[in-house]
């Protein structure tokens, strides 16, 4: 044939194209583009994907056993309040819970929220036992007492200070885990223009119009063409470096008070310590009370059979003892590790490409996009849009609008992560580690003592492979639907840099079979 119809595989001589073949074969290149781009980024891709599950998961357990460990305290130590402070640390976590997720409720509304319901129940079981329930008018007289008095002295601002800062850095730590997963998606299915189509057909096809099936493209030819489709996806790699070095950043600081691990499984004892500031205080607080609410009770005659929420039982909590690399921590520098191999991945995308495709690699007796020669000499290109006007291979006409707004995104999320890695201030004559246990507490606030020797503090001892099979007791049960309601109601869903994405969070069998492979140290 002629192949006067022909616009990219055009022939010095007779060729084995139409028109029609053309075009199929141009749409074969593009599909071959994105599949090899697909190909490309499986190994990063899965394993982003598989540790923001996992980690979503291992945040979920956490705050289920923060839950178990308050209500146990509850149990064990202040029976005679009931389903009440049940209920009361059921809203609390679940609200935690949905703070990951991303909802817009603020960590001090719910701590505060917390405590106001918790001091009636304090007041009429431990400082006024023997008398019924306060009325609905006491309720909000003592849920008021209880902020302009500080009844439970510096303890709910500093759980306000360990929660807030423990969150926030979960929650912008699974959000950038997320838009990392949603910048490999962006650029896996890229719409290549139509210069970049045409270069694609002329170098892995029209060799195909003259015949010469079995030709394979110049290695340096491949380049060019490459640098040309790829020019604006490269430049994502600056901004891509920036996020692993940004995320690395975060998952350092968060220790001691910027660990959520550490923070909410040690919640249980602060509430403890709270309600036993409370009985310290107890004969004054009451004259107190008294005084604001004119309408309070007296004190009944106690019999010698003193209620057994007062006297303060040493029972500890028992938590087995398990290796550090189990914890939450661990898991992350080891995410970073694996993603700091993965931080040149685009601007090593065009060499990555080429050396897949078949290209001959010394540039001998190959395909130059218009005939086989003896050796191809290369022109010499750098990486990237700027580099790229001298790039006769292909035209470039600015960035594509959808990598623009992905640098944007990332920008943005570097900006977050990089202001939750900021250094923090020390006290004075304080070590880092007596730093991030006191919180914001002063000395004067006299909540330093804690509730008394044999009081348990849990240290980042988390065991995955079995909590993920944890049988749930039926506080559980009810507390989960509790937040499936909430987040139904709400429509809260797994955080995304992006407003307007909804991700579905993960089932518990679906999560169980993504975490068991890292738990059991699968290399993907």
């Amino acid at each position: 044939m002629g192949g006067s119809d022909l616009q990219v595989c055009i022939p010095k001589g007779s060729t084995c194209c139409s028109r029609k073949m053309e075009e199929k074969y141009q749409a074969t290149a593009r599909l071959n583009m994105e599949q090899v781009l697909q190909s490309a980024s499986m190994e990063l891709k899965f394993l982003v994907i598989q540790n923001a599950a996992v980690f979503q998961e291992a945040f979920e357990i956490v705050v289920r056993h923060a839950r178990n460990f308050t209500n146990s305290m509850f149990r064990t130590h202040y029976q005679s309040m009931g389903p009440g402070a049940l209920k009361f640390v059921g809203e609390l976590f679940t609200d935690v819970s949905l703070y990951i997720l991303g909802s817009d409720i603020r960590v001090n509304d719910m701590i505060n929220e917390f405590f106001d319901s918790l001091f009636p129940l304090v007041y009429s079981h431990l400082i006024n036992p023997g008398f019924p329930d306060p009325s609905v008018e006491m309720t909000e007289c003592l849920r008021a007492a209880r902020r302009d008095l500080k009844v439970f002295g510096n303890y709910p601002k500093m759980m306000m200070t360990q929660v807030s800062k423990s969150l926030q850095a979960t929650r912008v730590f699974l959000q950038a885990l997320n838009l990392g997963i949603e910048v490999i998606n962006t650029t896996d299915h890229l719409k290549f223009s139509k210069d970049c189509g045409r270069a694609l057909l002329k170098m892995w096809y029209c060799s195909h119009c003259q015949g010469l099936l079995l030709a394979k493209p110049c290695a340096g030819y491949c380049g060019l063409v490459m640098q040309g489709c790829l020019a604006g996806v490269v430049e994502i790699d600056k901004h891509w470096r920036e996020y692993i070095g940004s995320l690395e950043g975060l998952t350092k600081g968060m220790h001691g008070i910027y660990d959520m691990e550490h923070v909410l499984l040690n919640l249980f004892s602060l509430v403890r310590d709270a309600i036993v500031y409370v009985q310290k205080n107890e004969g004054k607080l009451s004259t107190t009370i008294s005084r604001l609410c004119g309408h309070a009770q007296q004190r009944q005659y106690r019999s010698a059979n003193y209620p057994e929420d007062l006297l303060v039982d040493r029972k500890v909590l028992k938590v087995t003892h398990i290796e550090q690399e189990e914890t939450l921590s661990s898991r992350r520098r080891e995410l970073i590790t694996k993603l700091k191999s993965h931080s040149s991945f685009y601007s090593s995308l065009p060499e990555y490409i080429c050396s897949h495709s078949s290209a001959v690699r010394n540039d001998t007796l190959c395909w130059n996009g218009q005939e086989v020669v003896e050796r191809y000499s290369p022109q010499i290109a750098r990486n990237g849009a700027k580099a790229q006007p001298g790039n006769h291979e292909v035209k470039m006409k600015g960035p594509e609008p959808v990598i623009s707004q992905i640098i944007d995104k990332l920008k943005h999320i570097n900006q977050l992560l990089k202001g939750m890695a900021l250094p923090r201030r020390k006290t004075p004559g304080k070590t880092a580690e007596e730093e991030e246990e006191s919180g914001d507490c002063d000395d004067e606030d006299d909540c330093g003592g804690g509730s008394g020797d044999g009081e348990l503090r849990v240290r980042n001892q988390l065991r995955f492979l079995a909590e993920l099979v944890y049988d749930l007791d039926m506080d559980d049960a009810s507390a989960n639907k509790q937040l499936l309601n909430q987040q139904s109601k709400d429509g809260a869903t797994v955080p995304s840099s992006d407003p307007g994405s909804a991700a579905p969070r993960l089932g518990p069998a679906v999560a169980v079979a993504l975490v068991l492979p890292l738990l059991l140290g699968y290399q993907p």
